[in-house]
Order: C-alpha cells, then sequence, then structure tokens
C-alpha cells in the first residue's frame, strides 16, 4: 500500500495514534525538563518524497534522530529538530550553551528523540496490538538532505510518497515553541499490518 492510496478513514485513524503519542511525549518531555509541556494536535501530511526538501530545506542543518522500529511492524522513524530548537533543549535540559551540538549536547537530544519515538510506538502498539520496540537512537547533525537519504534510500526503504507527523510543543509559561517533523516509513506489509489491526 502506498501512503497516496489511503483513505481518509485511514488517516483518521493515523492521526488519532498520533494524537496518543504526542500527548504520552509531552507529558514525558515535561517530566524531562521540569516544566509544563503542552502541544498541538498532529498534523498529519502525505507528501512526496522530492517535497521534503522544498519544504524544508534540503540543505538547511538540522539535528535526526533515527530509530529503527523493530518487532511485527517494522520500519524506520525519523524525528527531525531545527538546529536552534535543539540547542535550545540543550541549554534547557544542561544549562550550557552551545553553538554546536558536543557529546553532552548529542546524548541530550538522543534521549529526547528516543522518549517522543517511543511514545509513538507504545501509542501504536497499544491501539493494534502489534508488537513493536524501538532500537537504540543515533543522532546526525547534517544537511536534511543528507540525513533522510542515508536513512531512507540506503535502507532500501524508498518511496514516492512519506508520512510526515508535524507536531510542535509548547514549554511552559515562556511560550517556547519545540517543533519538529516526524517521519515514518514503514517496511513492505508494515502499513497493512497497522490498518488492519486497527479494523480500517
Amino acid at each position: 500500500m502506498s501512503y497516496q492510496d489511503m483513505t481518509p478513514l485511514q488517516l483518521d485513524a493515523l492521526r488519532e495514534v498520533g494524537n496518543i503519542g504526542t500527548g504520552n511525549a509531552a507529558t514525558a518531555l515535561s517530566q524531562l525538563i521540569n516544566r509544563k509541556v503542552d502541544m498541538t494536535v498532529p498534523d498529519i501530511n502525505i507528501v512526496p518524497f522530492d517535497d521534503i526538501f522544498s519544504s524544508i530545506g534540503g540543505d538547511e542543518i538540522v539535528v535526526g534522530v533515527i530509530v529503527r522500529v523493530l518487532g511485527e511492524a517494522p520500519g524506520n522513524i525519523l524525528f527531525v529538530f531545527e538546529k536552534d530548537t535543539a540547542l535550545n533543549l540543550v541549554e534547557t535540559l544542561t544549562g550550557e550553551k552551545e553553538e554546536y551540538l558536543s557529546e553532552m549536547g548529542n546524548s541530550v537530544i538522543c534521549e529526547i528523540g528516543n522518549i517522543i519515538s517511543s511514545s509513538y510506538m507504545n501509542a501504536i502498539s497499544r491501539f493494534t496490538g502489534l508488537a513493536i520496540m524501538p532500537s537504540v537512537p543515533a543522532v546526525s547533525y547534517d544537511m536534511l538532505g543528507a540525513i533522510l537519504s542515508t536513512t531512507f534510500i540506503e535502507s532500501g526503504q524508498f518511496d514516492d510518497y512519506v508520512l510526515d507527523i508535524e507536531t510542535m510543543f509548547i514549554q511552559g509559561e515562556s511560550e517556547i515553541e519545540i517543533s519538529g517533523h516526524f517521519y515514518y516509513v514503514p517496511m513492505p506489509g508494515s502499513l497493512e499490518k497497522m490498518l488492519s489491526a486497527l479494523g480500517v
């Protein structure tokens, strides 16, 4: 199944899973940074792979966290932060202002990406009954185009369309927006398993 063939009902089901996952992620982030974190309702888009480069900027330096989805519905998850967002998060958690990600900053972003990805996967697992689990996350600091190429094309999971779940977290009274793009690329057959388990 290709993303562009999905029905509105199927997209609504995925949006609900994303909504639950984002709520879990916001709670976990709030506990991590010890501040109130609100969230926006996830915006789910089926976008042509080539459009990702024009919508965010393929040559923009970003911080990406890649997590392999293991188990009954395997695939890849990529969470992309803008550079400034990532550095602000590191400063919030460590008190250290960085111009580039240090080893400590890398660990912080890795843990945040792990929390967010795990929250989404836990939501999918709960809703579908499918046994899935995250791999150890890896952080990459590079141009968006390079990160996408490495994680998706070289893994043999390239499709003309990808699922882009765009979520924004709002941090406490300071109203610092923590936005990110969340890409989910299932291996062949995984999406069908999920939708079948959801009854759509």
